[in-house]
């Protein structure tokens, strides 16, 4: 099966006749950041011993909290909070690194990441620009675990800019009964990314929307090498007119009814940019799923309200209904009219699953109001556990271009018996520089 498939994603990969959509060279490196290589010209200390009067931020005489760290911050600055448990609720606003000096919030170095615990929210940050959060765990939250938002000024793309996410370790948000509580939500943010954090029991449960990494109105942003896992509503989601986002060489095991959301429903004051009536909106846009592994959950991925969104090179393993959905969650905002789903391409992926796991009838579940004939799907490779000769996708409402498919041959994973359904990156199996999965196992 393996060089079955290698051969078929060796085509995809170096293109095909036709408008049939391509695979584009990747590897699975880190992605890069305007952080990178940058050190801090200052440090201001934060310990759990400090005292926000008599401290100078020294690391003789440390600061007690960051918002006392933070006061008069410039460009080039390290708060380093030591290890310890810290109170919720740190608020921080308008803080303004620049390209060549962001300002770091993150854990001191060499030590265990510091603990932000309890309060409404763990971490809340309005318009930053240039700033670095690493190496911090925030856990038992009543709302959001991090939440970065542009201060409502939603047709200001500058607002919320140049932010990295790093090395976090976000877990049991949404302690209050009701209220969607994501581990990290965004809103307006913009050039973003989140590297190497683990995001798991976000939201109390599937009723609450919940999600390990939010963004509504966000904008050219990665979310790379992390993992999510029994979160509420779903690992990852992208709606209120994001786009341009890559989700790729992550792990989501058991991240709930969506592993990633791409699109959704949002309310008519959040969408950045603003709602128009001069052409259709969309929820979503160029949202691309790239090199993870899934394993368990409703659904490995959503297509709702997507435009130009793309599944690929993925592994999909035990998915307990659907393996993926294409949905249209809204039409029209009173006179603003929304683009269907469309467009989308799902190719070179790898689907592992049992039979009798699956929504009978409907591999892939098509919604109304979607265009499903505007999909591709190629290149990629069905295995059904239970019943091998009962492999071939079952697509009834999928109208799209299905052009080559691999069906009923057992693939070979790194450690299927350890759960590591990453498939080898071999030469071999896949062309130089494409391999099929890049995420870490757990």
């Amino acid at each position: 099966m393996l060089a079955v498939l290698g051969a078929l994603l060796s085509s995809a990969c170096q293109g095909s006749s036709g408008t049939m959509p391509s695979l584009l060279p990747l590897t699975c490196d880190p992605p890069k950041t305007f952080a990178d290589g940058k050190e801090p010209t200052s440090v201001r200390h934060v310990t759990t011993g400090g005292d926000d009067d008599a401290g100078d931020g020294s690391e003789g005489r440390p600061f007690r909290s960051v918002q006392r760290a933070v006061r008069d911050i410039t460009p080039g600055t390290a708060v380093q909070i030591h290890a310890g448990v810290y109170d919720g609720d740190v608020a921080l606003t308008a803080l303004h690194g620049t390209a060549d000096a962001p300002i770091w919030i993150r854990g001191a170095v060499g030590e265990a990441r510091p603990t932000i615990r309890n309060g409404n929210q763990g971490i809340y940050i309005t318009r930053p620009r240039y700033l670095v959060l690493e190496h911090l765990e925030i856990a038992d939250t009543r709302d959001n675990g991090i939440n970065v938002d542009d201060g409502e000024l939603v047709e200001n793309a500058d607002a919320a800019r140049f932010i990295v996410f790093k090395d976090l370790d976000i877990h049991d948000t949404g302690r209050q009964p009701s209220g969607i509580a994501d581990c990290l939500k965004m809103a307006g943010v913009n050039d973003f990314f989140v590297i190497n954090s683990r995001f798991r029991h976000c939201g109390r449960g599937p009723d609450g929307g919940a999600v390990g990494v939010g963004g509504v109105g966000t904008h050219h942003g990665v979310v790379s090498g992390s993992q999510f896992s029994d979160d509420g509503f779903g690992g990852v989601q992208f709606k209120g007119g994001a786009s341009d986002i890559e989700v790729i060489g992550n792990r989501f095991e058991n991240a709930g009814a969506r592993g990633v959301n791409l699109g959704g429903a949002t309310g008519r004051g959040a969408f950045r940019p603003p709602l128009t009536v001069e052409a259709p909106n969309h929820e979503a846009a160029r949202i691309h799923v790239t090199a993870n592994v899934f394993v368990g959950g409703e659904s490995a991925a959503a297509f709702v309200g997507c435009v130009d969104c793309d599944f690929t090179r993925n592994t999909v393993a035990f998915p307990s209904r659907w393996a993926l959905r294409i949905l249209q969650e809204t039409v029209a905002i009173s006179q603003y009219m929304f683009a269907p789903a469309s467009n989308g391409v799902i190719i070179g992926n790898a689907f592992h699953f049992r039979r009798s796991d699956l929504n009978a009838g409907e591999d892939i579940n098509v919604g109304a109001n979607t265009e499903s004939a505007s999909f591709t799907l190629d290149k990629n490779a069905w295995y059904a556990v239970d019943a091998p000769d009962r492999s071939q996708p079952v697509l009834p409402a999928f109208h799209g271009a299905t052009i080559e498919q691999v069906t009923g041959a057992k693939p070979v994973f790194v450690n299927e018996s350890g759960g590591d359904y990453r498939v080898p990156l071999t030469g071999e199996t896949f062309p130089p520089g494409a391999p099929q999965s890049c995420a870490a196992p757990m």
